[in-house]
């Protein structure tokens, strides 16, 4: 579910009057997907080409059967086993080829492609993608950095919190969870900026409690980055 224009100023203001109150910066950061993971089809179409045909010969089939099915001449002959064996091969082959393209096909579908891609994966690369623009934001560079960015990855159906690790130390990690079951919270609801308000608001009272407003300059725009 992609953010409205009034999502955008809905989550704008949040951020600003959460800063109003504390030196530290909030960066909202929404992206529709972190990666492709091309690799993902390419797994499981090996695997069902790995798998399957050596499971239908243990089950019953016969690569010779399948070779008259397809219109291959088999040959009885006792004296042409290494025929009768290359053409069993061959079958063989040809079928774990076939499986691997079809499903390489059918993997590739992105509903299909997201159901396969394990957790561990998708929770790896948007942690990646999630550091990568909070150095974007130019704040690690700073030594009395105190951003927090808030990122959600929509197609994976995940939600990051990075923040430098002395606010770790002083806000403690449960804020931070809080922060994502808000986030969460909005999307299921079919409301994201209700849920990226909240996360907003516990954020600045967090920060503002332990880094209060400086008289600072805003550091990073308001309104959240869309990638």
């Amino acid at each position: 579910m992609d953010l409205t224009d009034t999502d955008r100023e809905r989550i704008a203001t949040a951020v600003a009057q959460a800063e109003a109150k504390t030196s530290g910066e909030v960066v909202v950061v929404v992206a529709r997907q972190v990666s492709a993971y091309p690799e993902i089809p390419l797994a499981w179409a090996a695997a069902v080409a790995l798998i399957v045909p050596p499971l239908a010969v243990a089950l019953g089939a016969r690569p010779l059967a399948l070779s008259g099915a397809l219109g291959q001449w088999v040959v009885g002959h006792v004296a042409a086993l290494d025929t009768v064996v290359a053409g069993a091969i061959g079958t063989y082959a040809l079928v774990q080829a076939g499986l691997f393209a079809l499903a390489w096909l059918v993997f590739s579908i992105p509903a299909v492609r997201r159901v396969l891609t394990p957790g561990f994966v998708k929770a790896a690369r948007v942690r990646q993608a999630a550091l990568a623009q909070y150095v974007a934001t130019g704040l690690p560079a700073r030594e009395d950095a105190t951003g927090v960015v808030i990122f959600a990855s929509l197609d994976d159906h995940r939600v990051e919190v990075i923040a430098e690790p002395h606010i770790d130390e002083k806000c403690g990690k449960e804020v931070w969870t809080k922060v994502v079951h808000a986030v969460v919270g909005g999307m299921m609801r079919r409301d994201p900026a209700s849920g990226f308000v909240h996360a907003i608001e516990i954020c600045g009272d967090v920060l503002a409690q332990h880094f209060p407003d400086d008289g600072g300059p805003n550091l990073v725009p308001d309104r959240p980055v869309e990638i």
